[in-house]
């Protein structure tokens, strides 16, 4: 029986990765928002593996926590294990990625949400939208419970229509066996929109007891105390190690010989898998000259026993699969836990989308996470920091946020899914952005906090620090080009020490900390700042100037591009009106709709003449309006 159980500016469905960050967004800046979830035990659930981070992943959690999104400071409370990788290299490339202790990272979400202003969770099941002229109203329960909304966000995750594969057995079921939702699917489908079938999949979980771990080696974390978070003043000192094996030639003897019982060469599984995260029957085939490949035992959490294995992700049967471990070394005697396993479910084709993450079929309507056609947590939280941020300025009557491929990773990841889609869950790569040298860890905070600070999500506190910091580092480079160090015995003897080449003349702070061997440290100890400055500031000071050639290059590419997103498309624009323009190009701009020539330039099937002639058309237009005028 049907009721009208209450009425909010946002309504969020899903309480997973990308559902938590868009009830938080929605409900900071001030919309009275509703959360619904199939289980409130299920909030921000790991299904897969239990870590946070990585390339360009951990600096899409940077950027989330820039914005005033909630993952970095979650997870810096809850990590068994923190690590900065690729430090050896440049600033573009290094990352930090965390070892979650999952039960401790769920806990503390949930009280997170509990205890927002203006958010109110809720258990149930929501099997379909309230769809009137085209726009989205509300939402109605399995139980019958009608809620209303201005603005409502989908971040399902992989439980539409989900299906788990295990060998040969196949059965309805969202991830870790919980309830999957159906009906929401096929109303989604009835409402017009194109859907996908994907596929992710998942390895088996071991007991640390039977592990032996003196045949592997271990993996410890960082010393020196990091964190995800630009507000963390307290960092976790105890940390647990991962530990590092490898298949072998047994391991891989074995899969072949019972790749026939394998869902995914079978013909059981039909959706298409993540390429950039295969199951390790899929690496066996497909990079079969490799006589082994890595696997990573991560421990679940502080209070558990179960180890993921990470490397071995899974669907063949349960009983191939113990078999599979105990060629493994350290492994031999293992106890398996939990078999691995595929699920598939359903995704939306995210052409269908705006830049807002609003859906072009059904206006109020949003969309974040792996119904977009991601993968991994990151990219699902990103999405949906956007999506309920937009959902919530849009209820409030305010103007939406669109970040640009220039702003942040996040901008690379939703400009690539609504302008080219994705035939495969999507992952987030360094090498998709082509700014990577200005969308880097350490100035994640330098480039969005003030967009964070102006929708409502970042305090006027912590504004007033980054203000604060982003002076220091301005008077610190002013400070080091001024200043003129001359060849006495301290600089040179410094310098000799460190292998570079004397001075023959003096030379500026700041062009002697461009040299190689050079750190702000050494500078510092030539040129001393007449204030202490704070370990950031000297980070920022050191690659400002170290790379600032390259910076300026990449600002002036930046600037480029800005030129043609400021040449905006209409959105009436009739593209069979515009002659020329090839059939393929035609009906790519017809299904996308790009809001500026940038946008369009960017789609797959819309060549360089395309947008020529598009130009001249926008340009005759424009002509046309102010000869009327």
């Amino acid at each position: 029986m049907a009721y009208e159980a209450g009425s909010y500016d946002v309504i969020v469905i899903g309480a997973g990765h990308a559902g938590v960050e868009a009830g938080l967004a929605s409900a900071r800046i001030g919309a009275k928002t509703l959360m619904v979830t199939i289980n409130l035990d299920m909030v921000a659930f790991m299904p897969c593996n239990p870590s946070i981070g990585g390339p360009a992943k951990g600096i899409v959690v940077r950027e989330i926590d820039a914005l005033g999104g909630e993952m970095g400071k979650n997870i810096d409370k809850t990590y068994i294990q923190m690590r900065m990788l690729n430090t050896g290299k440049g600033p573009a490339v290094r990352a930090l990625r965390a070892q979650a202790d999952k039960f401790t990272y769920q806990h503390e979400m949930k009280k997170t949400l509990e205890n927002q202003e203006n958010l109110t969770l809720l258990q149930g099941m929501v099997e379909s939208l309230i769809v009137e002229d085209g726009e989205c109203r509300g939402i109605i329960t399995q139980t019958g419970a009608t809620y209303y909304a201005k603005s409502v966000v989908i971040t399902t995750g992989t439980f539409l229509r989900g299906e788990i594969i295990l060998g040969e057995l196949k059965y309805s079921s969202g991830p870790n066996n919980q309830q999957p939702s159906i009906k929401l699917s096929e109303h989604l489908e009835a409402l017009g929109f194109d859907m996908v079938r994907f596929k992710t999949g998942t390895p088996p979980r071991v007991n640390s007891h039977s592990i032996d771990y003196s045949k592997t080696e271990i993996q410890p974390g960082d010393d020196v105390p990091r964190a995800f978070s630009y507000e963390t003043t307290k960092y976790i000192t105890e940390q647990l190690p991962c530990w590092l094996t490898y298949t072998n030639e047994k391991t891989h003897t074995l899969i072949d010989n019972n790749l026939h019982r394998s869902p995914m060469y079978s013909g059981m599984i039909k959706g298409t898998g993540p390429r950039y995260c295969p199951s390790i029957e899929d690496k066996v085939v497909r990079f079969n000259d490799k006589p082994r490949h890595q696997i990573f035992l991560e421990p679940e959490g502080r209070n558990t026993q179960e180890v993921y294995v990470q490397g071995l992700s899974t669907s063949l049967p349960e009983d191939v699969q113990q078999d599979i471990l105990r060629t493994i070394p350290g492994l031999e005697n293992v106890q398996m836990m939990r078999a691995g396993y595929a699920i598939e479910y359903d995704s939306i084709v995210p052409t269908q989308l705006w830049p807002t993450l609003e859906t072009k079929k059904v206006k109020n309507l949003y969309t974040a996470g792996q119904i977009n056609g991601t993968s991994g947590y990151e990219e699902a939280a990103g999405q949906g920091l956007m999506a309920g941020m937009n959902a919530g300025l849009h209820s409030l009557g305010r103007e939406q946020v669109i970040l640009s491929r220039s702003d942040g990773y996040i901008g690379v990841l939703i400009d690539d899914l609504v302008t080219k889609g994705t035939n495969e869950p999507y992952r987030l790569l360094t090498s998709r952005a082509e700014y990577r040298l200005l969308l880097r860890h350490d100035n994640a905070d330098l480039r969005l906090t003030e967009i964070g600070y102006n929708v409502g999500m970042i305090s006027e506190e912590r504004y007033q620090k980054f203000l604060s910091k982003k002076q220091q580092i301005e008077e610190e480079i002013m400070r080091l080009k001024k200043i003129i160090l001359k060849p006495n015995a301290e600089v040179q003897g410094l310098i000799q020490s460190l292998g570079g080449s004397e001075l023959k003349d003096g030379i500026r702070a700041s062009d002697l900390l461009k040299r190689p061997e050079m750190s702000y440290a050494h500078i510092e100890q030539l040129a001393k700042a007449t204030s202490e400055l704070d370990d950031e500031v000297k980070e920022q000071v050191e690659i400002q100037i170290k790379y600032e050639g390259y910076i300026e290059k990449s600002l002036q590419q930046v600037d480029r591009l800005k030129k043609m997103e400021n040449k905006k498309i209409p959105n009436q624009i009739d593209y069979d009106d515009i002659n020329g323009l090839a059939s393929e190009a035609r009906q790519k701009l017809k299904s996308v709709r790009p809001l500026s020539l940038a946008q369009a330039s960017r789609i797959s099937g819309v060549n360089p003449a395309d947008i020529s002639i598009l130009l001249v058309y926008l340009e005759q237009g424009r002509i046309a309006k102010v000869a009327n005028e």
